[in-house]
C-alpha cells in the first residue's frame, strides 16, 4: 500500500491512528496528502484488525485547508478548474463520512477551510484548548467546498452555520464547544490522553452494531420515519444474528462483561 510521505499511520489495540504530518505547510491537503488519506481509509475500512480510526496532526495546526502553494502554482498554469483537489478533496470527504468503522477527529490546533471539514466529516471531535475552528472560504471569496455546507446546519444549525461562514470569524475550542461543534475540549497537554480513552471505549464496543448504527443516522434524513422504522428493522435483524449479539447474551446469563469481536 503506498501512502503519501506526509502521512503516518500505526494501528495499536484495535486503533488506527492518521497523523497529517506537514508541520511545515500546517498540514495543509495537497493532492498526494489527499489520495494518501483515501488510501490509508480503504485499507483500515477492509482490516478486521481495526476497530476505530483517528485522525490528528503534527505541529501547532490539526489542518490549513486546501495548500495554497498548490493552488496558485495551479493557477499560474491557467489549471486552476481542472488540476484535480476539488474532485479529490470530494472523494476523500465522502470516504471518511461513509466510513462504518467509528472516526474520531483529536484537533490539536487550528482546522480551517477543508481541514475543518475533515473534523466535521468524523463521528467524533475532541478539541484541544488552543484549537481554532475557522471556516476560510469567504475570506478568499469562495463559498465551501468540502462539506461545510451539508455538515455545518445539522450540527450548529441554520443560522450558527451562516455566521461561521459568512463572517468568517475565527472560533475558539470554548465556543465550538458551546455551539456543538465538537463535544470535547481538554487541555493541549491532555488532548492525547483523552482520545487514547474514548478511542479504548469504542475499539472494545460491538462494532459491528456500531456500522448499522453509523448508517442508520447518515442515510435518516432523507427517508420518511415508516421508513427509517423498516431500516431500523432490517438492521435489528442482523445484529441479532451477529457474534457479538450472542456474546452480550451470555455476558447477562454469566453476570460479566461482554467481550465483543465486531462480528
Amino acid at each position: 500500500m503506498s501512502t503519501a510521505a506526509s502521512l503516518l499511520s500505526q494501528v495499536d489495540a484495535g486503533v488506527a491512528r492518521i497523523t497529517l504530518n506537514r508541520p511545515q505547510q500546517r498540514n495543509a491537503l495537497d493532492i498526494p496528502t489527499l489520495r494518501g488519506l483515501i488510501e490509508l481509509l480503504d485499507a483500515h475500512e477492509a482490516d478486521p484488525g481495526v476497530r476505530v480510526v483517528v485522525l490528528t496532526g503534527t505541529g501547532r495546526s490539526f489542518c490549513a485547508g486546501a495548500d495554497l502553494a498548490e493552488w496558485a502554482d495551479a493557477e499560474a498554469r491557467g489549471q486552476l478548474e481542472t488540476y484535480g483537489w476539488t474532485e479529490m478533496a470530494h472523494r476523500l470527504m465522502g470516504r471518511l463520512h461513509g466510513l462504518s468503522k467509528p472516526t474520531l477527529a483529536a484537533i490539536n490546533g487550528t482546522a480551517v477551510g477543508a481541514g475543518m471539514d475533515l473534523a466535521l466529516c468524523c463521528d467524533f471531535r475532541i478539541a484541544a484548548q488552543s484549537a481554532r475552528f475557522k471556516a476560510g472560504y469567504t475570506a478568499m471569496a469562495y463559498s465551501p467546498d468540502a462539506g461545510a455546507s451539508w455538515h455545518l446546519p445539522r450540527l450548529i444549525g441554520v443560522e450558527q452555520a451562516k455566521r461561521l461562514l459568512f463572517l468568517d470569524e475565527p472560533w475558539s475550542a470554548e465556543r465550538a464547544l458551546a455551539a456543538g461543534l465538537v463535544g470535547e475540549v481538554c487541555a493541549d497537554a491532555e488532548l492525547p490522553q483523552a482520545v487514547d480513552r474514548f478511542a479504548a471505549r469504542l475499539a472494545v464496543g460491538p462494532t459491528f452494531a456500531f456500522a448499522q448504527t453509523k448508517a442508520l443516522i447518515r442515510e435518516g434524513a432523507t427517508r420518511s420515519l415508516a421508513e427509517q422504522l423498516a431500516a431500523e428493522q432490517a438492521a435489528g435483524l442482523l445484529c441479532g444474528r451477529s457474534e457479538d449479539a450472542a456474546e452480550a447474551l451470555r455476558a447477562v446469563a454469566e453476570k460479566r462483561a461482554p467481550h465483543f469481536s465486531g462480528r
